[in-house]
């Protein structure tokens, strides 16, 4: 197995799926192409990303599924109530327990155990939508997840015998606004619930590009650690543009194009930085 080049991809709702795809264009379009990374490895809205990008679908028609209404992913847009109330709720939880730890990880998982949702085949047929291929590629796509009871994380693989439209249901389950993913009887949530990027887990590989659509205060550590085991790293985060596309709600389906758009222009933008990582 190659362990050259990783392309970590963190969480960040409808909106964090439309900004990561830009991101990938807009390299693209400057003559960076990311997408042959060695490693893939997703959490949450990057897990979808990170599916999509090893699909073998071409960038192209990635950013024409989220910006054309007749193919776009079928959402289900939560209200503006749910989402603030879950942004209120984990704030909290976050400030009263210092860094990710099995005791943050439970609470949460508790909380989403608990929630009121949508149904687990309603979510499910979400993500079925949004991913053009439902089979694991033959490559390294890793993809995260949180056992809702125990705290304790989980990556799915292609060896993992779970299915890739399961397993990113399970990353994607955002708490209190999505169901609990059940796999094997096993209740998953959301991958974010460790850290919404999760990039540690890119050890071992010598240049990491993390794409990281939502803060993370565990990032900066890990980036840390990656660089003092010999990796060279890069991050790509949102720009003024992107957080103004992204707007109060990033899973309302509104945010998609402006999303797409600044993601792009950023990709652009940063092309010389990441070119220096990845081709040289």
């Amino acid at each position: 197995m190659t362990t050259e080049r990783a392309l970590v991809i963190g969480g960040g709702g409808v909106a964090g799926i439309s900004w990561a795809t830009g991101i990938v264009a807009g390299l693209a379009d400057a003559g960076v192409d990311v997408t042959g990374a060695d490693l893939l490895l997703g959490t949450s809205a990057g897990s979808n990303v990170a599916a999509q990008v090893s699909s073998g679908v071409g960038i192209a028609e990635l950013v024409r599924r989220q910006v054309d209404p007749a193919v776009q992913s079928r959402e289900i847009v939560p209200s503006m109530e749910k989402f603030a109330g879950l942004w209120e709720t984990m704030t909290a939880i976050i400030e009263e327990t210092q860094g990710d730890s099995p005791e943050r990880r439970q609470r949460i998982g508790a909380l989403a155990l608990s929630a009121e949702t949508v149904s687990e085949p309603e979510r499910r047929a979400v993500i079925e939508t949004r991913l053009p291929v439902h089979e694991w590629p033959a490559r390294e796509l890793r993809i995260t997840a949180v056992n809702a009871e125990t705290g304790e994380p989980r990556i799915f693989g292609k060896d993992s015998g779970v299915p890739l439209v399961d397993a990113v249901t399970a990353s994607s389950a955002v708490p209190m606004v999505w169901p609990c993913a059940t796999i094997d009887g096993v209740r998953y949530t959301d991958g974010g619930v460790r850290t919404s990027v999760n990039a540690d887990l890119a050890a071992g590989y010598a240049r990491v590009l993390v794409i990281a659509p939502m803060p993370d205060e565990e990032l900066e550590a890990q980036v840390a650690g990656l660089v003092a085991a010999g990796a060279r790293v890069e991050v790509i985060a949102p720009d003024e543009a992107a957080v103004a596309a992204f707007g109060l709600n990033p899973l309302d389906t509104a945010t998609r194009v402006p999303s797409l758009e600044a993601g792009r222009a950023q990709g652009k933008s940063d092309s010389d930085r990441i070119a220096a990582l990845w081709q040289n």
